[in-house]
């Protein structure tokens, strides 16, 4: 595998083979963050090119000094975060003052949950809700910085974040009801004998 900082290098240059390399290093981590974001693999694709464009095209900007994934990501995150309002799929909900943090309370029902499963229950979410949630709970941002990146108030990224988060876990016990009801092949077969 080439050296990030020789594949950097070469972006630099427009080279088309360390533009390549860097693509197919990342495209992985690229396209998760995209997932989060989109509404299906189309829309993240969509979004992730999108994305190595920008980058191929600021690749100038980038401080070496820093970690490149983390510059990635923010370049994916406000990719997406364009692509949404470009297509007018991001509305945001009114703003609240406190929002309180809703955990899930049945912890082996997140547990039995694979990542797939989990990546369909965010993706389930409305837009704005997806948004403000993988930029607070998945990205690490903070409700103010939020705030600043979508041009809405702190309050109003806290109560996207609350509703995403209430939706989820409705999702999540609903499953994990739906998971524990007994099979319904037994049933018909014992209501048989």
């Amino acid at each position: 595998m080439q050296d990030i900082s020789d594949i950097i290098d070469g972006c630099r240059q427009w080279n088309r083979s360390s533009q390549e390399a860097l693509y197919r290093q990342f495209f992985g981590y690229a396209m998760a963050i995209c997932l989060r974001y989109s509404s299906n693999k189309q829309e993240a694709i969509e979004i992730l090119n999108d994305g190595f464009l920008k980058i191929f095209n600021h690749i100038d900007s980038y401080d070496t000094a820093r970690p490149f994934k983390s510059w990635l990501s923010k370049i994916m995150a406000n990719t997406a975060i364009d692509h949404l309002r470009s297509k007018k799929k991001i509305s945001f909900s009114d703003d609240i003052t406190q929002a309180y943090d809703l955990g899930v309370t049945d912890e082996a029902a997140m547990d039995k949950l694979s990542y797939d499963e989990i990546l369909l229950l965010v993706q389930s979410l409305p837009p704005a809700y997806k948004t403000v949630f993988n930029l607070y709970v998945m990205e690490g941002f903070q409700h103010q910085e939020i705030a600043g990146m979508l041009g809405i108030s702190e309050g109003t990224s806290k109560s996207n974040l609350f509703k995403a988060k209430r939706i989820l876990k409705e999702k999540i016990e609903e499953r994990s009801s739906f998971n524990n009801y007994p099979d319904t092949d037994k049933i018909g077969a014992t209501m048989q004998k």
